[in-house]
């Protein structure tokens, strides 16, 4: 956390904690509640054996011990050292509690391991040594290098900070970073940018005030200046007021160095005329009146954290130009160093850094400032219970929840390391290395690599029916970034223009279509005489067909039976019959299927299951489910996974002889006449279809010699509570429902799915239209 302390200063924050405040009860709650604390080590490798225990200790560790020996480096190949991180504090600055010691430090400590944790997936031992002098601290954080790949200082009160981190960085080999200092500066030095570009003004030619004179406020003030702000424009202040050439009064070398030539012995005389204010300091030194002085669209960064050194409520009533930032949650613009530290340390871990330095902080910086111009995914929205959120005024840099950050800083910190010659291991392909960081993040992005490879440069035409909504065009800004397919969007023109043009997507990349009668669309009256032409004997008259080619849904159809589109996505804010019935009457059905059915893709951390029919068919006959398990495991295939098929059932292998199972059982033979080659049985019972246990000790003959990862339920009930279920209560991610059987390609949202979600549909849409090619 930043240090907003004044450097010299003999001030005391006091924090009382009284039983009656109910945040604090609801703390100490969270803190004690099961296992104490936030962390436990867990076992990466197995340990259910004496062979296993044997391995992990005496004798097997002796060969990773002679081998490191041998090659330090392999260290990083046996151990947990390259993704083990320590994050070490004396307790002398800690929050906004002060001086409390490295005992009462622990919980903050703890606080940050779960941050590297959750963020960037990088193990820490949090360390809380009793060593105010700042020779024994160094002494005994430099005698860790082994254990670790990084240290991540915290909570160390200056100056003596300065001097604990330069002198590591001297000693060890490995990455030193006080993340007081350095990650309030590279997370202000982002929003900082990015407010310039809005307000149209120069790094060269702004004033700025930066009101203390802590470890975060010199660590920005250095910063800054290599960002291309003048030093000799930079006024810094603390307590005594500004720190000026002359002075004598609590200075000390730091402050000497920074002082300014300048007439101004307050911050009210320095924020006269400034263009930026940044507060590092304590609440409530700036009143409205001060702001008034300052220049034309001031930025104002109030860090100062929980009080800022002016509200925010308070500063945009005082000044409607003003551009605003603070430490809090609550506000527009928090500078929260979690944007920061666990993806810079991933970067360098990563190419086992030797070092953090300039050039990989303002990659940081800049990576941070790039990601805060690009849409904002759904499931940040989702995060912090909002609609929008677009770069501007309101939305200088990233939120902390956008898993994005990771897969721009991290590159960015280990590309920066690789150049600046302090990486010990380069990384040869970037693009890979995005996909490892991905799968950090979620399976989801592993499972839809190859399909979303498969479709890019084809520029199949995937109709969306619903092309007015905004997570539609924002899907299609995606599509044609990434080249993944070509949007065709039913939509009245005047009604997304703008829309596109604050996505930056040219209307000359899409295909706009406004369907609602002959007077707009060229081919309306083509497709209603088609449409009348097969339907007519269903008692569609031509006046009725035209009625339809007025629904989105209809015409989308339409244009793919017709050739004029590859693909369609619809449903996201309709039923799914409203979808699916269109495609069924204009579409049908493959000329091999008997009936369409639908399938839910389950990720869970160590295995992708694909389970049908989910939506569809409330009660398949045997014939029904043995098609549906040959289209699921086709489907399966497309994901490059062997399909393994279980029937399931309530019955074991003929334990049972209920018309139920042996509809399951009968299912198995059709299938297999069918396709030969295709690994199934059954019927059987769940456990015994996913657990290998089961299936070794009591069922070694079966045809599955592993566990099923493609799973057929007897019928639509069981089927849609299973995956329901699944999805809901376990630690699992779903795609679907995709339509299986159709005979050409049509698949169904969801009802308010996030734009990621449409993204991969039209993904699965386009490599379905290849396919069929």
């Amino acid at each position: 956390m930043a240090d907003l302390a004044w450097v010299g200063d003999e001030q005391e924050v006091e924090y009382t904690m009284t039983m009656d405040n109910k945040f604090d009860k609801e703390a100490l709650e969270y803190h004690s509640q099961g296992r104490k604390g936030k962390l436990e080590v867990v076992p990466t490798k197995p340990t259910a054996t004496q062979r296993d225990l044997s391995l992990a200790y005496s004798p097997g560790v002796a060969a990773p011990c002679l081998a490191i020996e041998q090659d330090p480096l392999l260290a990083y190949e046996y151990t947990a050292r390259g993704n083990l991180v320590a994050v070490i504090s004396n307790g002398t600055a800690v929050l906004g509690l002060g001086d409390i010691g490295p005992l009462a430090s622990k919980p903050v400590m703890e606080g940050k391991a779960v941050l590297f944790k959750r963020f960037a997936d990088i193990d820490v031992f949090d360390l809380e040594i009793d060593a105010k002098d700042p020779e024994d601290f160094i002494q005994t954080v430099s005698r860790l290098e082994p254990s670790f790949g990084g240290i991540n200082l915290e909570d160390i009160k200056g100056p003596e900070c300065f001097e604990i981190e330069t002198r590591l960085k001297e000693i060890m080999k490995i990455p030193v970073f006080h993340d007081d200092q350095h990650g309030t500066a590279i997370i202000s030095a982002a929003a900082l940018l990015n407010a310039l570009e809005l307000v149209d003004k120069k790094a060269g030619e702004i004033k700025v005030v930066i009101s203390g004179a802590g470890a975060a406020a010199i660590a920005s003030l250095q910063l800054y200046v290599e960002l291309g702000i003048r030093a000799e424009n930079i006024i810094l202040c603390d307590s005594k007021g500004v720190i000026f050439k002359g002075r004598t009064e609590r200075m000390d070398p730091l402050k000497e160095r920074f002082a300014a030539a300048t007439e101004a012995r307050t911050l009210a005389d320095a924020i006269v005329d400034a263009d930026v204010l940044v507060g590092l300091s304590v609440g409530g030194l700036v009143s409205p009146e001060m702001l008034h002085t300052m220049a034309r669209n001031p930025i104002v960064f109030a860090l100062a954290n929980p009080t800022p050194e002016i509200g925010y409520d308070e500063a945009v009533q005082a000044r409607s130009d003003v551009i605003m930032a603070t430490g809090r949650s609550d506000y527009p613009n928090q500078v929260n160093n979690v944007l920061g530290f666990p993806f810079i340390f991933r970067g360098a871990l990563d190419v086992r850094a030797t070092d953090i330095n300039l050039s990989m902080k303002l990659a940081a910086v800049k990576a941070l400032a790039d990601l805060a111009r690009e849409d904002v995914p759904d499931s940040v929205l989702k995060a912090y219970g909002i609609d929008s959120l677009k770069f501007g005024p309101e939305y200088l840099i990233p939120k902390p929840f956008d898993h994005r950050v990771l897969l721009r800083v991290a590159p960015a910190v280990a590309s920066a390391a690789i150049e600046s010659g302090v990486a010990r291991v380069p990384i040869d392909d970037f693009e890979v290395y995005r996909q490892h960081l991905e799968t950090l993040i979620s399976r989801r992005f592993e499972l839809m690599r190859g399909i979303i490879d498969r479709a890019r440069h084809h520029s199949k035409r995937v109709v969306f029916p619903e092309g007015e909504h905004d997570k539609i065009l924002r899907a299609a800004k995606i599509l044609v970034d990434r080249n993944i397919a070509h949007p065709v969007l039913l939509a009245r023109r005047t009604m997304i223009l703008d829309k596109l043009r604050d996505l930056d997507l040219p209307e000359d990349q899409v295909t706009i279509i406004h369907n609602e009668g002959p007077e707009n669309s060229e081919s309306f009256e083509r497709y209603a005489l088609e449409l009348h032409h097969r339907r007519r004997r269903d008692g569609v008259t031509m006046e009725d067909a035209r009625k339809l080619m007025r629904s989105r849904n209809y015409y989308g159809t339409m244009m793919v039976e017709l050739g004029d589109a590859d693909g369609l996505i619809s449903g996201l804010t309709q039923d799914y019959a409203e979808t699916i019935r269109p495609a069924l009457q204009v579409l049908g059905l493959r000329r091999e299927v008997q009936q369409v059915s639908g399938a839910y893709i389950l990720i869970f951390k160590e295995k992708i299951l694909f389970l049908a029919d989910t939506t569809v068919n409330i009660d398949p006959t045997a014939e029904e489910l043995a098609e549906i398990a040959i289209l699921t495991a086709k489907f399966a295939r497309r994901f490059d996974i062997t399909p393994q098929v279980a029937m399931l059932s309530f019955s074991n292998f003929g334990s049972n002889t209920h018309p139920a199972a042996r509809k399951m059982r009968k299912a198995v033979q059709i299938a297999t006449e069918r396709e030969p080659d295709l690994v199934i049985d059954g019927e059987m019972q769940a456990d015994t279809a996913v657990l290998g246990s089961i299936l070794d000790e009591s069922y070694p003959w079966s045809r599955l010699q592993e566990p099923a990862n493609v799973l057929i339920f007897p019928e639509l009930q069981s089927a849609n509570i299973a995956y329901k279920l699944l999805w809901r209560l376990a630690d699992v991610e779903a795609i679907g429902p995709v339509l299986l059987g159709m005979k050409k390609p049509v698949h169904v949202l969801q009802r308010g799915v996030e734009v990621t979600d449409i993204v991969n549909m039209a993904a699965i849409c386009a490599v379905d239209a290849l396919e069929r090619e």
